[in-house]
């Protein structure tokens, strides 16, 4: 791969080594190198066909391919951005485009040349460059983008690459220029694959926003990296240096007590969002809640309302969701996880609603996230009818009661299988628990508990297969492995080991069939079968295996039925030969006895002799 990019990189040093100097069309005459981006190379020109020399700005498209199919297509894109840069041409703040043409099969655009400094001038980096912007000048800066962008976007076009570099403070009347539209996409954008990490340009990361990646831009993807830029002027960090929430893949940013009001902090986070679908939605709706902005330091939320759900958590964070609203189609939510906050949330949206109706219903979520539900309803419906929170209160307490019952149900879910000790599930279900922090933190008290038993009872079961795979019974280990949850820590080591015991097992399995094909060539089948019935379940050999070991079941039995039948005939040929010698063994007895008899008497018997006899004997 390096050598790939050395060779894109020499070739990028000839190809600019070769373009200085050149005239294109007879009177574009390159002077200088700008960049190489993912959609060709930049070039600054002067036009020599015109008395005061003027610079304009020459950017060659990027062809990969010369066939003529690849060509008819890139030329087909090209005319369709030609046109769309003409349109775009008319802002003030968009350079204009004054040229276009083919040359030698290759595709150059030529526009209007910007005279001034890139943004990335002005905006601080960290402690150690520049200031940090005020928020009026914050404010200014996005009103001012945001008006171009609302134009582009009116094009049917994205711009798909808003970034520092992108924005140009103009000399002569110091006015932002929004530049470079080589990456504009159609609103319609397709899901035709996805945008490679390594094709876009350092300067652009960060700034892109997820959806961006898998070719899935929005209109308020461009949305996204203005408030990128608008952050870093604040707190002096690059996006790349901002933290994310794990959970929710949201941008921490608010650090240290960063000091930007409630209000405008909730229209950058509403910029931000990670899911372009909870994100400002149009350039038109950040406008009019900009518009919407209290300018007096009273109007503000003080500090005292504002709490944080989660008692470590030291940052700013809050969340936009959907709301029937025709106005803007967003609103502010109340999460768990999330800052909430009161009047100046809500004068987002709606027509400043009397503070008081707003702290109640402020109020009421303090108390449904602590717990008390019933003690939120009633403050919720504390609210008159007049009131133009009216309605959004009477939402929320439907959603509240849903969502209360949902939870409710999911954490008598988690403790009985906590008390079951189905640690797995736990966890499972402990994630589904909704946004109420009652419900959460009860929740989380016993998943943390039972990942610590899972934890257990996992390197338990690893220590298990490891034994028993030492013995060489990869079944055995196996079926250990399987019962460790994907939830465990060891998940990695375990589908490894999964994968080198299973071929394990295929090897030893393999190796007793052929232990067993042996045996049985040795006319022992009773030891081919204890090998075959060794073959585990499951290896690609069983079923071959199967078959021998009824095969050689059948002749074992064969053989054991021969055995017997010859030590049967055996046995019976000793019994008829027993049986035909009985008379003859009886008289040889007999006689010897009669004899014996006759020879000896007892008058004669002498117990010396007898002993002697028996001495002798010995």
């Amino acid at each position: 791969m390096s050598e790939n990019l050395n060779s894109d990189l020499l070739s990028n040093q000839l190809m600019t080594q070769y373009m200085i100097g050149k005239v294109l069309q007879g009177r574009y005459q390159i002077v200088q190198s700008l960049r190489a981006g993912v959609f060709g190379q930049t070039y600054i020109a002067v036009d020599i066909d015109h008395p005061e020399n003027p610079k304009c700005v020459v950017k060659k498209l990027k062809a990969t391919s010369f066939q003529p199919s690849y060509l008819d297509t890139l030329r087909l894109h090209f005319l369709t951005e030609t046109e769309t840069l003409k349109q775009l041409g008319h802002h003030n703040q968009i350079p204009e485009l004054l040229a276009c043409f083919e040359e030698n099969e290759r595709f150059y655009l030529v526009q209007e040349f910007i005279e001034g400094h890139a943004l990335t001038a002005e905006l601080p980096m960290g402690q150690q460059w520049g200031r940090l912007w005020s928020e009026s000048e914050v404010i200014q800066f996005l009103n001012d983008v945001l008006e171009i962008l609302e134009f582009v976007h009116l094009q049917g076009v994205i711009h798909c690459d808003v970034k520092p570099e992108n924005l140009i403070r103009r000399a002569c009347d110091g006015k932002l220029v929004l530049i470079d539209f080589g990456s504009i996409q159609p609103i319609d954008f397709g899901l035709d694959g996805e945008l490679p990490i390594n094709s876009l340009a350092a300067t652009s990361l960060g700034y892109i926003p997820p959806e961006q990646f898998i070719s899935q831009a929005q209109p308020n993807s461009d949305i996204y990296a203005l408030g990128m830029i608008a952050i870093q002027a604040l707190t002096g960090l690059t996006p790349l240096q901002l933290k994310i929430d794990p959970y929710t893949n949201d941008i921490y940013w608010r650090f240290h007590n960063t000091p930007v009001n409630d209000y405008l902090a909730a229209v950058l986070s509403g910029m931000i969002r990670y899911d372009y679908e909870t994100r400002f939605q149009s350039v038109v709706e950040v406008l009019q809640v900009l518009k919407q902005m209290p300018l007096d330091e009273s109007q503000i939320l003080d500090a005292e309302y504002i709490v944080s759900a989660e008692s470590d958590n030291s940052e700013g964070r809050f969340k936009f969701i959907k709301s029937p609203s025709p106005v803007t189609g967003m609103r502010v939510g109340l999460a768990a996880n999330c800052l909430v906050m009161g009047f100046g949330v809500y004068s987002l949206i709606n027509n400043s609603p009397a503070y008081s109706e707003a702290e109640a219903l402020y109020k009421a979520t303090e108390e449904y996230q602590a717990g008390n539900l019933e003690g939120a309803i009633a403050l919720a419906r504390s609210i008159p009818s007049n009131s133009n929170v009216y309605s959004e209160a009477q939402a929320t307490i439907g959603e509240w009661q849903q969502q209360w019952e949902v939870a409710a149900q999911r954490y008598q879910a988690v403790e009985r299988a906590f008390n079951e000790n189905r640690w797995a599930d736990v966890l499972r279900t402990a994630a589904q628990v909704p946004d109420i922090l009652y419900w959460q933190s009860k929740s989380d008290k016993l998943a943390k508990q039972a990942r610590a038993n899972l934890e257990v009872e996992s390197k338990g079961l690893l220590a298990k297969a490891y034994e028993r795979a030492g013995q060489k019974d990869f079944s055995t280990a196996l079926n250990y492995l399987q019962q460790i949850p994907q939830e465990s820590s060891s998940k990695t080591v375990v589908e490894q080991k999964l994968t080198e015991y299973n071929k394990k097992q295929q090897i030893r399995a393999a190796y007793l069939v052929q232990k067993a094909y042996n045996k049985a060539a040795e006319g022992d089948f009773n030891g081919a079968v204890e090998f075959l019935q060794q073959v585990p379940q499951g290896t690609q050999i069983y079923a071959q295996a199967q078959a021998k070991l009824m095969e050689y079941t059948q002749k074992q039995r064969l053989q054991a039925a021969k055995t017997s039948s010859d030590d049967t005939r055996r046995s019976q040929l000793r019994q008829e030969q027993k049986v035909a010698t009985a008379p003859i063994a009886k008289a040889m007895w007999t006689n010897s006895f009669i004899q014996s008899k006759t020879a000896t008497n007892l008058d004669n018997f002498q117990p010396g002799n007898y002993m002697q006899e028996v001495n002798i004997k010995q």
